[in-house]
């Protein structure tokens, strides 16, 4: 199911909301450096709703994936060429779900956000294709894997697994995240 079209074209537009999601954090944070406490208001209400359409998104790809896995007939070889992304698609956010989990049981419950996107690396690195190793076109210093683990990780949160009243920049397991890591090991 990973190589149908319409789950691809599903990949594309999660990641057409991603840019346009770092593009109004990069000018919300500009809005806030020139004290334009307003415009910085907006930006922020703006990302809320953009975050929440990307939800939708999520769920609809879920549901396709459930309705039409193993029924959706094979397409021209020709045609599939044409409407892949060059490099590949990037991983999934789902193939992030147990290397963070399972990070941050190793790091003791809560670490920085860099540690353990360091972890996560380590145990994932195998399975990162070019495409994951790119950089973000507007944000050259961030690779699409880590964008797309912190996107996880917002996921995480919303389903429990993670806690949403973390400091800034650390990620904290809840026992939900706990319990489900035991069930599926």
């Amino acid at each position: 199911m990973d190589k149908n079209e319409v789950n691809v074209a599903f990949e594309i537009l999660l990641e057409e909301i991603e840019e346009v999601f770092n593009i109004l954090i990069r000018d919300g944070e500009e809005a806030f450096r020139m004290r334009d406490f307003e415009r910085a208001r907006l930006f922020i209400e703006n990302g809320e709703q953009i975050k929440a359409f990307r939800e939708k998104v999520k769920s609809l790809q879920k549901e396709w994936q459930r309705i039409f896995s193993g029924r959706v007939p094979t397409i021209s070889r020709h045609r599939r060429a044409a409407t892949r992304l060059p490099r590949g698609v990037r991983t999934t956010e789902d193939e992030f779900k147990l290397p963070i989990l399972e990070s941050l049981v190793e790091l003791g419950g809560k670490a920085e956000m860099k540690k353990v996107l360091e972890k996560v690396y380590g145990k994932m690195k195998n399975k990162l294709n070019q495409y994951d190793m790119s950089a973000l076109p507007l944000n050259p210093k961030q690779l699409r894997w880590e964008n797309t683990a912190q996107w996880a990780r917002n996921t995480m949160v919303n389903e429990g697994l993670l806690a949403a009243n973390s400091p800034r920049g650390i990620w904290e397991i809840t026992e939900q995240g706990k319990n489900f890591l035991k069930a599926v090991k």
